[in-house]
């Protein structure tokens, strides 16, 4: 009995003898090498016990032999067959050959004899039909090789072909085994999601409910704001008018009053002057100028002659700015491209600052030892007046720099352009910084600040006032139309905080009531003409 073992490309064979009751396995591996092992001898063998172990044999050949092996061993028994007796019959061909020659060299012995006959040549016939059939024999017998060599090369080679299946479906187990694992895992996860998910679509629900009823009570608390806000709306504007009102009738009382006393001091000043010959020297001992006008229940006396002319630029002026801290200076922008500070006791120059040649200086602002100009050459200029250097140029708008203006300290420069912008610049450092801009509809042709520092004005040539709120930014409120053809200048009350003054191209001076956004009176002459869009009033 014949059996092969697939996992270890063996042949194993087991011979019984019946003879002597002997036992012997034969193994025969796929190199050729056969080592043969003695099973010992069987007392009682009889052909029971060999049929069961025949089908022991060919049962565990069925389960651990692929069925390509076992078919493959199959054609490789049915080859040996017709090898053995196709080499019995080579083997009878054989002694057929050397009868016949045998007969044949008789034959020749004859024929040298010259006896010649018939049975010679049907012996030749014979002879050369044999040869015949033995080189057919023979080229079968080498064509059943070859195919034997193929198919036990075929074999070998579907042999590690049945190797490699089987560790890959061994492989193919495992992975499908981790991949069960993988899908039960899965699952779990799956149910759980869901699970998570039927929970979190529940609280989704309420939720929901709750945020409508949410949205219900915050539409019902707009509601009711709204509400609220109107009427505090209207009950402050009712203040408003009944405060304004105050506010005016106070004001009138107290021009009345004023102008009772001024009267009334007129009046005995007369007296005591006819009563005294006296028309310089007054009973208060203020001293008076001969043939001065008094102006206001102030005493400001109003100069009727200048106390110096000056040739101070070869251009017209664009700009002049008195010192806010009282030091008899007073600062000139002109189209010459220069900025002067002049000394109003002696009206001598005391310093002369240089921009871009060719490009006009439209305006200039200074505090202490600062002084500031700005130009058509789309910056702005910071000098020292002491030593008449330059140490910032302010750039970063678009268009002509129209006015420019020191925020308190010193610190801080506020400019205007014709780019529809303001912006503040950081000067306090070795390198200056730009932190905010404000942004408009219209060009600015003049700006200038309150005297809480917190609030700038700007007039524009839409003929309309804006005021900024410079921490940050906003626009707070807005007068449109206040003059026709544009705002030439602005400047707030150094006393009163409500109060402003504005020159505009209509020739018109308007004093301006922050508090009511609106002009409360205004001044005209028919001399008086504003013919440039830099002229000012202060």
């Amino acid at each position: 009995t014949t059996a092969v073992n697939a996992s270890r490309n063996l042949y194993f064979s087991l011979t019984i003898s019946a003879s002597n009751h002997h036992c012997s396995l034969c193994a025969r591996s796929g190199t050729g090498e056969i080592k043969k092992t003695s099973l010992g001898i069987c007392n009682k063998m009889d052909d029971d016990s060999s049929s069961i172990l025949y089908d022991l044999i060919k049962e565990r050949n069925s389960i651990e032999s692929p069925p390509a092996l076992v078919s493959l061993q199959n054609l490789y028994d049915a080859l040996q067959i017709v090898a053995d007796s196709l080499e019995a019959k080579c083997k009878n061909l054989e002694e057929e050959k050397i009868d016949l020659r045998q007969q044949a060299r008789l034959a020749s012995s004859l024929d040298n004899k010259g006896n010649l006959s018939k049975i010679e040549v049907k012996l030749r016939d014979k002879i050369q039909l044999l040869q015949d059939q033995l080189n057919e024999k023979l080229e079968k017998e080498v064509e059943a090789a070859a195919n034997y060599v193929r198919a036990t090369n075929e074999l070998s080679k579907l042999k590690d072909k049945a190797i490699a299946n089987s560790a890959e479906i061994d492989r193919l187990r495992e992975e499908n085994k981790r991949s069960e694992n993988n899908v039960a895992a899965m699952s779990s996860r799956l149910k759980m999601a869901e699970h998570t998910a039927s929970i979190a679509e529940k609280h989704y629900v309420a939720f929901k409910d709750e945020m409508a009823t949410l949205q219900k009570e915050n539409i019902d608390l707009k509601a009711e704001n709204t509400q609220l806000v109107n009427r505090l709306v209207s009950e402050k504007e009712k203040m408003m008018a009944q405060f304004n009102t105050m506010n005016e009738m106070n004001e009138k009382l107290q021009k009345e009053i004023s102008l009772l006393r001024s009267m009334a001091k007129v009046d005995r000043e007369k007296l005591n002057n006819h009563n005294d010959g006296d028309n310089n020297i007054t009973n208060s001992g203020d001293k008076r100028i001969k043939g001065g006008r008094m102006w206001g229940s102030g005493g400001v006396i109003v100069p009727s002659t200048p106390k110096h002319v000056l040739k101070a630029h070869t251009n017209e002026i664009t700009s002049v700015r008195y010192d806010p801290d009282c030091t008899n200076l007073v600062a000139t922008a002109s189209s010459d491209s220069t900025v002067k500070i002049w000394d109003t006791g002696s009206g001598k120059v005391r310093a002369t600052l240089r921009g871009s040649s060719g490009q006009p200086m439209l305006g200039v602002d200074f505090c202490s030892d600062m002084v500031i100009g700005c130009s058509s050459d789309k910056t702005c200029r910071v000098w020292k007046s002491k030593t008449e250097r330059m140490v910032h140029q302010l750039a970063g708008h678009a268009s002509k720099v129209t006015c420019c203006r020191f925020l308190p300290g010193a610190k801080e420069v506020l400019t205007g352009s014709a780019d529809r912008s303001f912006r503040v610049w950081d000067i306090d450092r070795t390198t200056y910084k730009h932190t905010l801009t404000f942004r408009h509809g219209s060009s600015s042709t003049c700006i200038d600040t309150s005297s809480d520092s917190l609030t700038a004005v700007s007039g524009h040539l839409d003929g309309g006032l804006r005021f900024w709120d410079l921490r940050s930014g906003d626009r707070m409120a807005e007068i449109t139309d206040l003059h026709e053809n544009g705002v030439t200048s602005v400047m707030c009350s150094p006393t009163d905080g409500t109060k402003l003054l504005t020159n505009g191209r209509d020739s018109i001076l308007k004093i301006v009531d922050i508090r009511m956004c609106d002009s409360i009176q205004s001044f005209s002459d028919n001399e008086f003409r504003t013919t440039f869009n830099w002229s000012a009033s202060t």
